[in-house]
């Protein structure tokens, strides 16, 4: 395209500033910058803008009258349920997985810098006895739980694991997973694909350069799953595979039980089309958003936008009224994502005010102080008001949730914490099976031997355990890497 060309298309959408520094570029420089800006369809992306800020609006304005808790037509907890029930949900579930039904979507784009680590997420080993990753947890909680169905209905049932990275992480998981023959799980299961980029504005609408001949952008956040889905052909890959459930987690969670048979059979069992798992708050000030209606439509209220008096509000059991604490574990039926992957484009953008590096009106690349723009994202929880059937399920936050966000300096949600909190659990499958363990003895429970405390009697049964740490074995891995021990 010429240059004038451009510069008249993007005078009609008043982004003329993006080829400001056109005299200064090689022609390859020029070629890249062309492309990107050719990518973007500009009349969308100042709709984005605008969009975002009236988001922002509607968000300043809720008030307390607009918020409901969920109704308990549309709630269960699993702490609550009898373990008939439980065994009834987790039997479904298993069944539609022998059946090759269920997939799994993967948020794994995040780069683990507030780790300190600089590599996807997912390739972060906490310190475990065994060293392993979360990557190879998740891949190996997968495993199990299709040799669970196979041994409950006699069907191979495979799970397909769609894994969305980001541009930057999309190459090395990519060559992780080749690297480690894909942790026993069959290639041809695992789908890797590409969340999207949006750019990064100043506060009056305008397009940022980050360099004279590149765009500045930024990550379209998680849900940005639903452009991707889309755009990439998974909607298609799904749809061809036959997948009916989808289970979608973020990868940072530790004890995420991935393609949970309960949340499986629990949502097949109420027909819906769109879930969340849920933990109760810890207390009112903790830093979760809550599921609850907001005039009549499901939705996710961040802790920052609760006023005070909601966020303390009790019922008369003395529970929080608003209590279900979201940690991004969701259910999807695979009809439910390919309608709302059709509107995609209403879903609500949030904005972030942000030091974005920027080149400025001189050709000098910048690195603010203070906020100079935004970015733009979506969440995966703003599809929740589209669903006709909508439902919760509460779960055991020391059974299911311990999240990996900071570096152990920050003492929460770090390596040290989870950690502590995947060995905690283990040491409770352990005594709930008929073994003695100290508090102060660590003992890590492979995946490949049980998923969620199943199948441990005949190894712990009567045994006392006092060497720390120990990492307890599957028949596998014995016969790969030797006996049961200390590591």
């Amino acid at each position: 395209m010429s240059y004038e060309k451009l510069r008249e298309t993007l005078s009609a959408h008043g982004q003329e500033q993006l080829i400001e520094f056109w005299a200064d570029l090689t022609d390859s420089e020029r070629e890249e910058l062309t492309k990107e800006i050719l990518k973007l369809d500009l009349a969308e992306v100042n709709e984005t803008f605008r969009r975002a800020n009236e988001t922002t609006k509607v968000i300043l304005e809720k008030t307390d009258d607009d918020l409901k808790p969920i109704p308990q037509t549309h709630y269960e907890s699993v702490p609550g349920l009898s373990n008939e029930k439980v065994q009834e949900y987790e039997n479904i579930g298993l069944r539609e997985i022998s059946e090759g039904r269920v997939g799994v979507l993967l948020l794994a784009g995040g780069q683990a810098t507030r780790l300190g680590f600089g590599h996807p997420k997912g390739m972060y080993n906490v310190g475990l006895p065994s060293k392993k990753t979360l990557f190879q947890i998740q891949a190996e909680r997968i495993v199990r739980v299709q040799r669970m169905a196979a041994e409950k209905y006699g069907k191979e049932g495979k799970i397909t694991w769609y894994i969305m990275t980001s541009e930057h992480t999309m190459a090395p998981t990519a060559e992780f997973f080749r690297d480690h023959g894909y942790f026993g799980l069959n290639e041809d299961n695992i789908v890797f694909f590409e969340q999207g980029r949006l750019p990064c504005f100043d506060f009056e609408g305008k397009i940022l350069l980050d360099e004279k001949h590149k765009l500045a952008s930024a990550p379209d956040g998680n849900g940005g799953l639903y452009r991707a889905l889309k755009t990439q052909g998974i909607l298609q890959d799904i749809a061809k595979r036959g997948v009916l459930h989808l289970h979608a987690h973020s990868v940072d969670n530790i004890l995420i039980k991935v393609a949970d048979p309960v949340f499986i059979g629990y949502c097949q069992t109420k027909n819906a089309d769109c879930a969340a798992k849920v933990v109760l708050k810890s207390s009112p000030s903790e830093a979760v958003g809550v599921v609850c209606r907001v005039n009549g439509h499901y939705k996710v209220v961040e802790y920052s936008e609760l006023t005070d008096e909601a966020a303390n509000l009790r019922n008369p059991d003395g529970r929080l009224t608003f209590s279900a604490g979201n940690i991004c574990n969701h259910y999807f039926s695979s009809e439910f994502l390919s309608k709302i992957c059709d509107f995609e484009t209403k879903l609500k953008l949030h904005v972030a005010k942000k030091k974005i590096p920027y080149v400025d009106h001189n050709g000098t690349r910048q690195k603010p102080s203070e906020p100079n723009g935004i970015k733009m994202e979506k969440f995966i929880f703003d599809v929740f008001e589209f669903a006709e059937n909508f439902i919760c399920l509460e779960v055991a936050r020391d059974v299911e949730f311990s999240a990996l966000k900071n570096a152990d300096s920050a003492k929460k949600d770090c390596p040290s914490t989870a950690r502590e909190d995947l060995l905690r659990l283990h040491r409770k499958y352990i005594r709930e099976a008929g073994g003695e363990i100290a508090d102060d003895v660590d003992v890590e429970i492979s995946p490949l031997l049980s998923y969620g405390g199943e199948n441990l009697e005949d190894y712990v049964s009567g045994e006392m355990f006092m060497v720390s740490p120990f990492h307890l074995k599957s028949a596998s891995e014995l016969a790969t890497n030797g006996v049961n021990g200390k590591h």
